[in-house]
């Protein structure tokens, strides 16, 4: 492609780009395809010669597009949110330009500077006390990975990059039953076997009971186990459960364990001063994460990463082969030696953009309107007869579930509302998951999405009652 039809291109792109987040909400949140009928209509064999623009771009609009989840929906209330902002889309088409591999300073400084300055201000804004050192990975599983494979070395002495498992190396990693499933697969990639994840069990409000922590370490020490790391959460995945980090800092430091924080979308809370209450000790961990690719109007991908000791970060990854040695090493970040991937990306400039553009006190109000039309939710769904809340809303997260007064059975009321997950979601007009708390279906509403508004969230709520009267 030419440069004179890139920029005509280009130009039409960016059109069809605002036309789409302007009328997104006209589009089915959930791609109706049946599996199989993208790829049964793709052709088998890639062309022989060039194909127009125009012939390309009216495929994606008529065979891809189909096919999409609308994640930038403001009914989408899926999972935890992957939301985005124009600032930070503008970035990104930035970024593609200039199609830099920022792995080392000498590669592109910009890149190396603006990350560790961006790093600084998101540690400032979120109140991460100022040892702490932040980086960005792609996502948060990459993170715990980094965070355990540390923990691993630090504790074996290095040992272990150098010489491999020894006898002597029995380690033990504890999480709680609701923690991501990326821990039990760090624990794995890690080298330290499924069979060695102790899964902690949780209390009543489905965070981490440090008694039974306790107890568990106690048991493996006997056993002549060593324990490596607990990863505690803020913000599970099912129900956004608050794990006590405080009280489990203090069993870190009793065992002389490492203690990683995985508060990937709850994290982002952390920037409103009514909300800090929820990283009660978290000065006490070793490493902490989060992401603003969920929750801070930053495009997928970005991960914020902080590490207390940063050498024995970089102990645990550098590599220097002559081929990537540069005169100004000792003098600077070469990120490539801060986690698993040698190439990078310039992620810090979506960031860079999104902070600039909304401010943090946009981003603040933003947030803090997400958290109230949530809790406002939240308090409908409980005095309403025919649902209840299966888990409490200290954040953006609501879990419930149809609850008809004459239906007792817990099989038929899990049977109840999978069906009505599926009718929700089949009708195009919203999308919702699920989990299981215990041994019941909830039903999942994340509201987090950068254009969502009062207004939806009260339709998808009208529409869940209506629906759940056809049942």
């Amino acid at each position: 492609m030419e440069l004179d039809q890139f920029r005509k291109h280009a130009h039409e792109l960016v059109d069809w780009m605002a036309d789409y987040l302007t009328h997104v909400r006209d589009y089915p949140v959930k791609s109706q395809i049946q599996p199989r009928q993208i790829l049964d209509t793709l052709p088998t064999q890639p062309p022989t010669g060039p194909e127009s623009f125009n012939e390309i771009f009216q495929d994606f609009q008529k065979i891809i597009l189909p096919g999409m989840t609308h994640w930038q929906h403001p009914s989408f209330f899926g999972y935890f949110p992957a939301n985005s902002s124009p600032p930070s889309v503008l970035a990104e088409m930035l970024t593609a330009t200039l199609g830099a591999q920022c792995m080392n300073w000498q590669t592109s400084p910009a890149a190396a500077e603006l990350e560790e300055r961006v790093m600084q201000w998101l540690r400032e804004m979120i109140g991460l006390p100022s040892e702490f050192t932040g980086v960005i990975q792609d996502t948060a599983s990459t993170a715990t990975l980094c965070s355990i494979l540390t923990a691993r070395e630090k504790l074996s002495a290095y040992a272990v990059n150098e010489k491999g498992f020894g006898a002597d190396t029995k380690f033990t990693v504890y999480c709680s039953t609701e923690a991501h499933s990326s821990v039990e697969k760090a624990v794995k990639i890690a080298g330290l076997g499924r069979e060695n994840l102790r899964k902690v069990r949780v209390d009543d409000q489905f965070a981490l009971d440090p008694a039974d922590l306790d107890l568990a370490i106690q048991r493996d020490l006997k056993a002549g186990y060593r324990p490596l790391c607990v990863v505690a959460t803020l913000g599970t995945t099912g129900s956004l459960a608050l794990d006590p980090i405080r009280q489990i800092g203090e069993i870190c430091r009793r065992h002389n364990m490492w203690l990683h924080v995985d508060a990937a979308m709850a994290g982002t809370a952390l920037i409103l001063p009514e909300f800090q209450w929820i990283a009660d000790g978290l000065e006490m961990a070793d490493t902490f994460v989060f992401n603003p690719h969920k929750w801070m109007l930053t495009n997928f991908d970005c991960s914020a990463y902080f590490v207390r000791d940063k050498d024995a970060l970089l102990r645990t990854f550098e590599i220097l082969p002559e081929y990537l040695k540069t005169p100004v090493d000792s003098q600077v970040n070469n990120y490539r030696d801060w986690g698993i991937q040698l190439g990078r990306r310039f992620r810090a400039l979506k960031l860079w953009f999104v902070i600039r553009a909304y401010g943090a006190g946009g981003i603040q109000s933003i947030v803090r309107n997400h958290i109230h039309m949530a809790q406002s939710l939240a308090a409908k769904i409980q005095i309403s007869p025919n649902f209840e809340l299966l888990a409490s809303t200290p954040l953006n997260l609501v879990c419930f579930r149809l609850h008809p007064r004459y239906i007792d059975d817990p099989a038929r009321l899990n049977e109840l509302n999978e069906r009505l997950e599926r009718l929700l979601n089949d009708s195009g007009k919203l999308f919702l998951t699920h989990t299981k708390l215990g041994d019941a279906y909830a039903l999942r509403i994340v509201i987090g999405q950068t254009q969502v508004r009062q207004v939806d969230v009260d339709l998808a709520w009208e529409m869940i009652q209506k629906t759940s009267q056809h049942l």
